[in-house]
């Protein structure tokens, strides 16, 4: 493939890798500080990619420069996570992309601390992996064991944290603007 060829194939390689993540250019262009008329154009093919441009864009979405242009995939294909601490919690990031859904792992260490109930904007849901999972939303104090879930707006005063004597360990998906979860699957009766 020509340089121009492959070039050429990058304005609508970046409109797919934006539309598949659900990303808006005014929310691509608010992370990157790329004004969302030169995103326009990148992605129409009316302005000439660069390292200057894709790099950003790359950050963002969160997916190698590699993908972006469309090098050849060689190599390791699995995603590296990595985990980052908030307070006593350790947190590793599932997707790979901002703005929609975001999905975390969470492993919640035994804490003697009372629980300190938040608000903010969204809709989460919450599964237990492993060990208990103390949920206080509004007047609730629920505990969840293995394979247990539950859904809530943020709005609503809430806090989670480990029950028991073990850490619990979580999976996360969260939406800021208040997505909720769908689950299609019907379970059998």
């Amino acid at each position: 493939m020509s340089i121009t060829a492959a070039l050429a194939e990058v304005g609508p390689r970046l409109r797919r890798v934006r539309r598949q993540r659900g990303v808006t250019l005014a929310e691509l262009s608010e992370v990157t500080g790329i004004s969302k008329s030169t995103l326009s154009r990148l992605e129409s093919g009316q302005r000439k990619p660069s390292l200057e441009l894709l790099l950003p864009i790359s950050a963002a979405h969160q997916v190698p420069l590699d993908e972006l242009v469309g090098a050849p995939q060689v190599g390791d294909p699995r995603v590296r996570l990595e985990p980052r601490r908030n307070g006593d919690r350790t947190v590793v990031p599932l997707t790979r992309q901002p703005g929609g859904l975001q999905a975390f792992k969470m492993i919640i260490p035994v804490s003697t601390a009372e629980p300190d109930l938040r608000t903010h904007e969204g809709y989460e849901w919450l599964y237990v992996l492993s060990g208990q999972l103390r949920l206080v939303l509004a007047t609730h104090d629920v505990v969840l064991t293995q394979g247990e879930a539950a859904e809530f707006d943020t709005r609503l005063p809430h806090w989670f944290g480990a029950a028991g004597e073990h850490p619990v360990e979580i999976l996360s998906l969260f939406g800021k603007q208040g997505e909720r979860i769908h689950v299609r699957a019907r379970s059998k009766r």
